[in-house]
């Protein structure tokens, strides 16, 4: 996997990185560093105040980033086997979806909570995620545990009653495709594409920024499926 393209040092504000890097999010809570209120100063002073290691602090975040997929695909997978195209899927694109879904919840929920009173769009926000988290995560145990395995099968036999059950479950996975695409397509028409209001505090901001991310993924996702792998066996 090529590594993100992300600089970090001790004096960018902790408020920067996160919004620049939204996955950082997940790193500084399981740290116990502030990075919404308390996010507007330097990682170097955050360190200190929570007597942690500033070159431990780096070391993991260019980790991290190193290792976080980025929504461009960089290879052309038209011409690869089914086999390794399934592989990366299920590698890249279900096990981000596995790893963000949760932790996207968490800033969904806690943004509605806080500001829902007042930006009822946000109540609004929250049901519709909660709609797409659960038509991803089922459709990509669908995946995983029926049409795969029948793509792979039909790789080796070629049996006709394989192709013909399978060319019904892909269909079935197209349809889910423009599901969750409607979902997204909405959320971005009621975040105006993602655009916080000049109040926004950090948390608010990436929880839109994680949210465009996960629109980014999934657009892709759906490339390789419906474009690249599906029209093998229609």
């Amino acid at each position: 996997m090529a590594e993100l393209q992300q600089h970090f040092d001790k004096e960018m504000m902790v408020r920067d990185i996160v919004l620049r890097f939204p996955k950082s999010a997940d790193y500084f809570r399981s740290r116990k560093i502030d990075f919404c209120c308390g996010g507007n100063r330097p990682l170097q002073e955050a360190a200190e105040e929570g007597k942690l290691s500033i070159e431990l602090l780096l070391s993991d975040l260019k980790e991290l980033a190193a290792n976080h997929p980025q929504i461009e695909e960089s290879e052309d997978w038209t011409n690869v086997r089914s086999e390794l195209l399934i592989e990366h899927i299920v590698r890249k694109h279900h096990q981000y979806l596995r790893d963000e879904l949760p932790e996207i919840q968490k800033g969904v929920t806690k943004v509605a909570r806080v500001h829902g009173d007042s930006e009822e769009h946000l109540i609004e926000m929250e049901r519709l995620f909660g709609l797409l988290r659960k038509e991803l995560l089922e459709h990509i145990e669908k995946e995983e545990a029926q049409v795969f395995p029948k793509m792979i099968n039909w790789e080796l036999g070629q049996e006709q009653i394989v192709l013909e059950k399978l060319r019904s479950a892909i269909h079935e996975l197209e349809d889910e495709h423009t599901t969750a695409g409607d979902i997204l397509k909405s959320l971005r028409e009621l975040t105006n594409d993602y655009q916080p209001p000049a109040h926004a505090c950090t948390t608010y901001r990436t929880t839109y920024a994680r949210l465009e991310e996960l629109e980014g993924m999934t657009f892709m996702h759906v490339h390789l499926e419906n474009n690249i792998l599906f029209p093998r066996y229609l």
